[in-house]
This record gives C-alpha cells, structure tokens and sequence, in this order.
C-alpha cells in the first residue's frame, strides 16, 4: 500500500530571509607610478685611437710606397702627341724656290746674254771679262740668282734633316732633301740652254 499523505499544515512556511547587502567597492586603484626615472647622462666620448702595435717579428709586412703594378699589366695606349709639320714644310718651299724660281731667273739672264754675245763666250781669252762687259747687268743678275739658289738649297737640306729627324712633316722634309739636290742640275742646264739658244738668236738678221 502506497504510504499515507503528509498531513495538511495550516501555518504557512516562512519565506526565507533576503541575504546582507552585497559588500561595499573596493577602495580606488592605486594611483599611477611615478614617472620612469630620467635617462642617464650622455655616454662618454670616445677614447683615441690606440697606437699601432708593432708587428711580431716574422709577420708579413707590407712594402713601403704600397705594391708596384705587376708587369705586364693592361695598360692604357698612350696617344702621340700630334707634332707640327711646320719644319718639313719650310724645308720644301725653300728647296722648291731654289729649284725652280733661281733656275728661272737664270735662263731669263742667260737668253739676254747670249743674243748680246753672238759670237760665244771663250774663257780661255785672256779679255774674258771685256767680253762680257756688254751683258754685265745680265751676268750679275745671273750669278745673284746662282748664289740665292745655293744658300736655299742648302738651307733646305738643312732644314730638311732635322724636320725628318724630329718626325716633322717626314714626307715633305725628304721631298725638300731630293729637290734640294737636284736644283744645281737643274740650274745649269736651265742656263746653258737658254745661253745657246740666246747666242743662236744672235745670228739671225
């Protein structure tokens, strides 16, 4: 059989009491830390260099002056300096006006000479220069151009030498070398014929 009710109380049960009041804050925080400590003065300045030890005896040493360019080094190609060609060219011009312009002037005279002397010259006559008495302009003026032509010859060989020497203008220098020798043959054959073809003209009515 099931167990009998519990028996019906008229007083009713008694609400239980409402717990004490919650506890009170907790006091403030803590105020805030001090400010952190100031920084600390500038470092000291730095010491001087320390001296260079010597080096322990036997140790590698490092030559004076540095280490020398080993030989056979590329090296850059040094550029001539580009020389004046002023000798050769002065030794050219002189050779060409002894070679030419004297020579000239020679057969001018000589042609002059001849027509004034029809009958030739003979210098083995003891009045040689009685002969030439009516053409002494003309001969003086062919023995000037003579002696023009012999000291700008050899000024120009002169000149010449050293301008191929000096590597100055070489081609013009043994271009005033050759033509500087032959301006004497050149002038005396320039002379005689134009002396003969003078002396020839002579004759002629």
């Amino acid at each position: 059989m099931p167990p009998a009710p519990a028996a019906y109380s008229s007083t009713p049960p008694v609400p239980p009491a409402y717990q004490s009041a919650p506890p009170a804050y907790q006091g403030a925080p803590p105020a805030y830390q001090s400010a952190p400590p100031a920084y600390q003065g500038a470092p000291p300045s730095y010491q001087g260099a320390p001296a260079p030890q010597a080096a322990p005896p036997g140790a590698y040493q490092v030559p004076v002056g540095g280490y020398a360019a080993p030989a056979g080094a590329y090296q850059a190609p040094v550029i001539a300096e580009k020389k004046s060609g002023l000798l050769g060219i002065l030794a050219l011009v002189l050779a060409i006006v002894a070679a030419v312009v004297t020579p000239i002037v020679a057969g001018i005279m000589g042609f002059e000479i001849g027509r004034r002397l029809p009958g030739g010259l003979d210098t083995t006559a003891p009045d040689f220069l009685s002969i030439l008495s009516p053409a002494r302009d003309q001969v003086l003026w062919a023995e000037i151009s003579f002696w023009t032509g012999t000291i700008l010859g050899i000024a120009a060989i002169v000149i010449g030498i050293i301008a191929i020497r000096k590597k100055q203008a070489r081609g013009a220098g043994i271009a005033a070398l050759v033509v500087a020798v032959l301006g004497p043959i050149i002038f005396w054959v320039v002379l005689l014929v134009t002396l003969s073809t003078g002396t020839a003209t002579g004759f002629l009515p």
